[in-house]
């Protein structure tokens, strides 16, 4: 039986991939970009150095657990609590994990290291990338994503374009839209121009459907979000999934802790969860978290999201 994991964590729901397995080879926050609508809230670790943070024989092993344990996925899902590429070992743990599995694998990115070929071979090994690419000028993509010091957004934008033309895998571009901040047609134009210069598969259009990290932060409504979908050729992807999480942790608060930490969850994710489990005491959990020192609970759009502090 699986107890709980430093950096593997899931299968959690994705409304892109099915159920994604969490590799997360980095600390939590650390991170290139502080992004206002991190559903994580701020970054503690603002750094822009590639380091090794952990060894891959240690992520390794706890993938061979979960191997060992016939647990059902349908992608490794590298994404972390920060930025991945700031991981030293992507590219080595990206070549361990397809001798293990022949599911995809996939890395979700800002898209901020691009420009650095080193960076460039080893995403060469996943079978997709998924960058976001939310700034469509230097004013925009610091009012965003408020980068390190050492970022700006021409580099990241060349370097974005020149993956996409040597990449031979699937190449998904994420745009976040924020109400009155990039959902204008000015900047939806500014965003259409950009795409024109970047070789991709798909395009999705995305909305903080969970509570960023700043509360000046505004999810765009589901019509706007079909009106850009439709200017600029994507798929929305606005709703929640609520269903599919999965912990072979045996005790209940604890493996709901040890989802939260990596992934917010509603309140109705969780009393489904709960459920799916045979959990007799839902409410009970509920009361605990919300007296959690060390949980967050966020009352957003109508319900309450939990994530760890």
């Amino acid at each position: 039986m699986m107890t709980e994991m430093k950096y593997i964590y899931g299968p959690v729901p994705s409304r892109r991939l099915g159920l994604s397995l969490g590799i997360s080879p980095i600390p939590k926050k650390t991170c290139n970009y502080s992004c206002i609508y991190c559903q994580l809230g701020r970054t503690n670790s603002m750094v822009n150095k590639r380091k090794m943070f952990f060894p891959v024989k240690s992520i390794m092993n706890e993938f061979d657990q979960v191997l060992s344990d016939y647990i059902k996925f349908d992608v490794v899902t590298i994404v972390g609590e920060g930025e991945p590429t700031l991981y030293l070992g992507l590219g080595e743990l990206i070549m361990q994990i397809h001798k293990k599995t022949t599911v995809p694998v996939v890395v979700i990115t800002n898209g901020a290291l691009l420009y650095d070929p080193q960076v460039q071979l080893e995403l060469s090994e996943a079978d997709i990338v998924m960058p976001s690419m939310d700034g469509y000028d230097n004013e925009s993509f610091k009012k965003i994503n408020r980068p390190h010091k050492d970022l700006s957004f021409t580099p990241i934008n060349s370097g974005l374009e020149d993956f996409s033309r040597k990449y031979q895998g699937q190449l998904w571009l994420e745009i976040m839209l924020l109400k009155g901040i990039n959902d204008d047609n000015e900047s939806l134009a500014k965003y259409g121009a950009m795409l024109k210069n970047i070789r991709y598969d798909k395009l999705y259009l995305n909305t903080c459907v969970r509570p960023p990290a700043e509360s000046f932060v505004i999810a765009v409504d589901h019509e706007k979000m079909n009106y850009a979908a439709e200017f600029l050729g994507g798929i929305p992807i606005d709703l929640l999934a609520s269903y599919g999480f999965h912990s072979e942790i045996k005790d209940d608060y604890l493996a709901i802790i040890s989802i939260i930490k990596r992934h917010p969850m509603n309140q109705f994710e969780i009393e489904g969860f709960l459920k799916a489990r045979n959990c007799p005491n839902v409410d009970k959990i509920l009361n605990q978290m919300k007296n959690d020192a060390k949980v967050n609970v966020i009352s957003y759009k109508g319900y309450d999201t939990y994530r760890l502090s």
